[in-house]
């Protein structure tokens, strides 16, 4: 797309250990992370999976799930999926910093699987368009922002937006949840300025 990325991750991630999983008691698995799913119990690919995104759908079927529904935006989404299919019982593989997802008549248990864990940094220096995954990462990024006026925001949802505050020198939310959305958006921040939107304005 003609952008000069820099990976820059925030968090470490490492799996979380726990007794093995009955995957019997369970109708079907929700993912809410791609590392839930590269963080998954053994013997739960027979059962359907409901994932939250392209990303983290691609890892289920790499972790083995032979049955994998993408939900259109996030969690709860996903869940709103499987109450129309009939789940009557989920097991909700996520993160230590977690999200509680419900939806009427599906009992879902959580099995904490993974966790993010901080990575130092230094200061972070625009000028930049910093891509947001998270309202957790929005969060930390303000904190190791050097001059907020030099960076601009493209954030993956309005929440994320949100965690990040204000002050930036521009800040956006992308078109849908989606990780080609999102590069789309900070395509259009480069290629026409930091001023293409004001702080707080959408795209």
């Amino acid at each position: 797309m003609g952008l000069e990325p820099a990976v820059v991750p925030l968090f470490a991630i490492t799996g979380v250990a726990g007794p093995p999983v009955e995957a019997a008691r369970y109708d079907a698995v929700l993912l809410t992370s791609a590392n839930g799913a590269r963080h998954a119990p053994a013997g739960l690919t027979a059962l359907p999976c409901f994932a939250v995104g392209e990303s983290t759908a691609a890892a289920a079927r790499a972790a083995g799930f032979a049955e994998v529904r993408t939900g259109p935006c996030d969690g709860a989404a996903a869940a709103a999926m499987m109450a129309g299919a009939g789940i009557e019982r989920a097991l909700h593989l996520c993160g230590r910093d977690h999200l509680a997802v419900e939806a009427p008549g599906v009992e879902i248990e959580r099995r904490i699987v993974y966790a993010a864990e901080p990575i130092p940094h230094e200061r972070f220096e625009g000028p930049a368009v910093a891509m947001i995954h998270s309202a957790r990462a929005a969060a930390r990024f303000a904190r190791l922002a050097g001059d907020k006026a030099a960076i601009a925001i493209a954030a993956i949802s309005a929440s994320a937006a949100a965690a990040a505050g204000e002050g930036w020198a521009a800040r956006a939310v992308a078109a849908q949840p989606r990780d080609q959305a999102l590069l789309e958006l900070a395509a259009k921040l480069c290629n026409h300025g930091l001023d293409v939107v004001r702080d707080g304005d959408g795209l």
